[in-house]
């Protein structure tokens, strides 16, 4: 097919039968990590480690299949046995996956090529090529019907009509974005304007009823929602931002965040090694296969006030720096959200949404990575890109220590529906961390009116 045609392709699965044994070959099996706080037994169990290219590994929604991947192949696994059920070809090496809200379809987008494949679990015969030709392919992703793909392109446009704007990326100098919306039951296509270039400029709400869209029109940030049933335009409003960075639902939908630039107990991680404490914060084993292991044990101290968190200053003549808050993401029961602010990298603030104020900060000894709620409860997990894994709750927090021959660096991470447990990816490989509490919600972490 010609390098300039944009079309959905429907064709026949390739023979997954083709793809080595060898390269989805697991390391040696990784002992679990027991451990106990007072008046409470507590463990946490590790998997085996496997390998993996771009951080790209994610369950899906339903909470039965893991999805990761090596190079241009997708593996699928069982999430309870981690036993490989598909194994998928893809045209390129694979720089974004996106499960289906059904869990019946994945995406695999392969930006320098202009592609997004789309294979079927339920139909593995079935599998589906979208190109994008000459129009630059910049994101991908799923409505929430699991029935229609949202490709971001960028084209380009002659430099008279092009209107420079200091606040948008040089890569997207020469060229505006589009959102093309396919349809892959019958193969329609809409498209919708000027979507802007930001680290999170889509967002849908959890019933899957409306999209919000971050956009940059004449030099201003704006936002448009849009009905997900049939694409039209609900409302649209300017947002009042310099240069918007990213929008979030919350989870009941009545609130839409935006953060722009920079927005009183401190949790400071501390470099001793003394006796973990946990308290209510409990984990009971969920696998039984594996002996305990020794490791190097860390907690949080509370740090007395005032006190002075680590900053960087931007530096001011590279352009884009990073400043302002460059992650955030609600608590599932709307009670918390949580924020990183770029120019104070070693920190986590968790704010109280009901009472519109700070609730808590989280130093950590190096720059977050990444953090992600727990689903099922109030409950933050955090990596820095280090040997660790720290857990927070209203009762509390926790540092873990990831055991296993060699050095395993957590470069991000993510939950099981079920809140049981996590997979941490690391450069080239993952694992799972199995983890529960011994109490239900609300009586473990306290009841929402018990966040004090």
């Amino acid at each position: 097919m010609p390098r300039g045609t944009r079309a959905l392709i429907g064709c026949a699965m390739l023979p997954s039968s083709s793809l080595p044994a060898a390269e989805v070959a697991v390391a040696p099996v990784v002992p679990a990590l027991t451990f106990a706080g007072p008046g409470s037994a507590a463990a946490m169990n590790f998997s085996e480690v496997f390998k993996l290219s771009s951080l790209l590994c994610k369950f899906s929604p339903d909470g039965k299949y893991l999805a990761s991947c090596v190079q241009y192949r997708l593996v699928i696994r069982d999430v309870n046995t981690l036993q490989i059920l598909q194994l998928y070809t893809c045209l390129d090496q694979i720089q974004h996956i996106e499960w289906s809200a059904d869990s019946l379809f994945i995406l695999c987008a392969m930006y320098k090529r202009g592609l997004v494949q789309v294979w079927s679990l339920e139909q593995p015969e079935w599998h589906c090529r979208i190109d994008e030709g000459s129009a630059g392919l910049v994101a991908s992703c799923w409505s929430p019907d699991g029935r229609h793909i949202l490709n971001t392109t960028e084209f380009h446009v002659s430099a008279r009509a092009h209107v420079a704007d200091p606040f948008l990326p040089k890569s997207h100098g020469s060229g505006k974005l589009r959102i093309t919306v396919w349809s892959l039951c019958t193969k329609s296509v809409s498209y919708i304007k000027y979507p802007k270039a930001c680290q999170q400029g889509i967002t849908f709400t959890r019933d899957g009823r409306y999209m919000a869209l971050a956009e940059r029109r004449d030099c201003k940030d704006h936002v448009s929602v849009f009905v997900c049933s049939d694409w039209q335009l609900l409302r649209h409003f300017d947002t009042e931002t310099q240069d918007l960075a990213g929008i979030e639902w919350a989870p009941n939908g009545c609130v839409l965040a935006v953060w722009d630039t920079c927005l009183e107990v401190v949790y400071k991680e501390a470099e001793k090694n003394p006796r973990l404490a946990l308290g209510r914060l409990a984990f009971p084993p969920p696998r039984a296969a594996a002996g305990p292991a020794s490791t190097t044990e860390s907690k949080y101290e509370i740090a007395s006030a005032p006190v002075s968190l680590q900053t960087l200053k931007p530096i001011a003549d590279r352009a884009n720096p990073k400043i302002g808050i460059g992650a955030l993401a609600f608590s599932p029961d709307n009670y918390f959200l949580a924020t990183r602010n770029d120019s104070v990298p070693n920190a986590v603030w968790i704010w109280d949404v009901q009472k519109l104020r700070l609730f808590v900060v989280l130093e950590q000894l190096s720059p977050v990575r990444s953090f992600q709620w727990d689903p099922q409860q109030p409950r933050l997990a955090i990596c820095t890109g280090g040997g660790k894994v720290y857990l927070w709750s209203p009762a509390g927090c926790v540092s873990v220590q990831v055991p296993g021959e060699g050095d395993f660096q957590v470069l991000s991470l993510c939950w099981h529906f079920s809140g049981d447990s996590l997979a941490l990816l690391s450069k080239d490989h993952f694992c799972l961390c199995f983890l529960e509490t011994e109490e239900r919600v609300g009586t473990a972490f306290g009841r929402p009116g018990d966040h004090t």
